[in-house]
């Protein structure tokens, strides 16, 4: 068995004495892990650091088995993650809920897109909370958690949409929510169009997509814990308001 592609590094853990087992996200083979042989070694150790994009060929006898990974580094993101603390907790968090919410060897080729583009804006604070943000809307819709916001849940209108529901993800409008208005998530305008907007809303937005984060899509997964490096950056962007 064999296949080709290139693709985004996610983990990398030391196996044995000198190599590596690393998991990659690449359009049409999904989250797939294998061993680098000499993983560990001053070559090629350095090409492996998460998020860099690589150019990859995995082979193994049988399709089941983990299999090996030869390995060409194709751009290494580290330098602009390294250079700014809010980007490499970005990093980390894209990585860490790409290897916590996806199912191994399952094909997610647009979130794929949306991941290398996100990860290519490192290093741009003024564009990457906003592009991150519409990244986790995306992560959400891929795993079959989208929110739905065209309109009211309960009056069908497009108008005056202020909440989500916690339930269903859907809009309500302030009519619609009436005496429940307490229980609602709040609905930003950013999470209804990818225009610019504040710092303040984003973070606002940032509640919204962390709860169904935590409580329908980690809950779904064997109620395990979202990755703590997505704490992190929200933590370190709120620290900047």
């Amino acid at each position: 068995m064999e296949w080709r592609g290139q693709g985004i590094l996610l983990s990398n853990r030391r196996h044995g004495e000198t190599s590596a087992i690393i998991e990659v996200f690449t359009p049409e083979q999904g989250r797939h892990a294998g061993i680098v042989r000499g993983g560990t070694s001053r070559k090629i150790a350095p090409i492996l650091q998460p998020g860099a994009q690589l150019d990859v060929v995995w082979r193994a006898r049988l399709e089941d088995h983990i299999g090996t990974f030869t390995v060409e580094p194709v751009r290494s993101r580290a330098a602009a993650a390294m250079g700014d603390r809010l980007s490499l907790a970005g990093l980390n968090a894209v990585t860490a809920l790409l290897s916590f919410c996806l199912p191994e060897r399952e094909a997610h080729a647009p979130l794929y897109a949306r991941t290398e583009a996100l990860l290519d804006l490192l290093g741009q604070g003024e564009l990457w909370p906003l592009a991150y943000l519409q990244w986790e809307l995306k992560l959400l819709e891929e795993m079959g958690y989208g929110l739905d916001l065209s309109c009211c849940a309960v009056t069908g209108a497009t108008e005056g949409l202020v909440y989500v529901s916690p339930k269903s993800g859907r809009a309500v409008s302030a009519e619609g929510a009436g005496e429940w208005a307490d229980k609602l998530l709040p609905l930003p305008e950013v999470l209804r169009n990818e225009g610019d907007a504040s710092d303040a809303e984003i973070s606002k937005a940032f509640k919204t997509t962390g709860y169904f984060l935590t409580h329908h899509l980690a809950r779904d997964l064997g109620d395990k814990p979202l990755p703590t490096a997505r704490g992190r950056l929200i933590d370190a962007f709120n620290r900047q308001l």
